[in-house]
């Protein structure tokens, strides 16, 4: 059976709720791992068969601790994984386009195949005090991380990735 391995990484909590919504649906269709980019590696990458990338984005960059996963799994498992299927969810203030730029790269160098382009749900957090604070994604946009990983689940489920 096809796995699906789910990595984020969540300060203020945005990126966790999509996650967890992503991980929900994703299960309901196929085996499914959900770990935080602190404790994933090279060999749950290794074992997966598609990726769900999910994180913050932080001064315009992938947030440093989901760098740190992409660090220390490139190398070893660089020409390992080509043509297996990823998508991506952003949690921005206001943008999200240049982490998820920068996750498409990463992507690009593993020979990953993306097949949704980034889903990037918009907090609007601005100032300091709501950057900082615990975010809660309203509901319709974790239906919208949801549909994102039922999508998942079955196109791997179903062989069509």
């Amino acid at each position: 059976m096809a796995k699906l391995l789910i990595v984020y990484h969540s300060k203020t909590g945005g990126s966790r709720q999509m996650a967890e919504a992503a991980h929900a649906a994703a299960s309901d269709e196929i085996t499914t791992v959900l770990k935080p980019a602190t404790e994933a590696g090279p060999d749950d990458l290794l074992e997966a068969d598609g990726y769900l990338f999910c994180a913050p984005e932080n001064l315009a960059a992938i947030a440093g601790l989901m760098k740190d996963f992409y660090d220390r799994a490139y190398y070893p498992v660089l020409g390992r994984i080509e043509g297996r299927p990823y998508a991506q969810l952003v949690c921005a203030g206001s943008d999200g386009e240049n982490a998820a730029r920068q996750t498409a790269r990463i992507a690009q160098g593993w020979r990953l195949k993306e097949v949704q382009p980034p889903l990037i749900i918009c907090t609007h957090a601005q100032t300091p005090e709501e950057i900082l604070a615990e975010k809660t994604i309203p509901e319709d946009q974790l239906e919208l991380c949801r549909e994102l990983g039922a999508a998942m689940g079955a196109g791997l489920s179903m062989g069509v990735f």
